[in-house]
């Protein structure tokens, strides 16, 4: 009987798609701890790629980078933008795929995300909503 590969309903995709993702984060953050990329704007930035999701045909690779201290994040994805040509080529020695997917590079906001979830935990009024009521028997 063939096996039919559906669309995975885990987060993130399937579990083919995750263990790609994770060869090309690490292909990435390689060649970027290496100064593989000779690119004036990269220089004097240390960049942490904490994640990349690859779509369900493993054609497009997304991948969310973080510049240290999360300065200078719009500048940094321009130039790992310029030199997409050169970075696709690496990913392709590196990773053995059959296509060497796209590349698409956003700013990670999940540390933002957090920080805003944190703060708004601290508001007078969740904190009211989360202390234990006294007035209940």
């Amino acid at each position: 009987m063939p096996r039919h590969h559906t669309k995975s309903s885990a987060p993130g995709g399937s579990q083919r798609q995750l263990r790609v993702g994770e060869t090309v984060r690490h292909a990435i953050a390689e060649i970027l701890a290496h100064g593989d990329v000779h690119d004036p704007d990269l220089e004097g930035h240390i960049i942490t790629i904490p994640e990349v999701k690859m779509s369900p045909d493993l054609k497009l690779a997304t991948i969310y980078v973080m510049p240290l201290g999360g300065r200078d994040t719009e500048v940094v994805i321009a130039a790992l933008n310029r030199n997409k040509r050169f970075l696709r080529g690496e990913i392709a020695h590196r990773v053995n795929l059959k296509f060497a997917p796209e590349i698409r590079f956003h700013a990670d906001d999940r540390f933002d995300e957090a920080e805003r979830i944190e703060k708004l935990l601290r508001t007078p009024e969740v904190q009211r909503d989360l202390a234990p009521d006294s007035d209940e028997e």
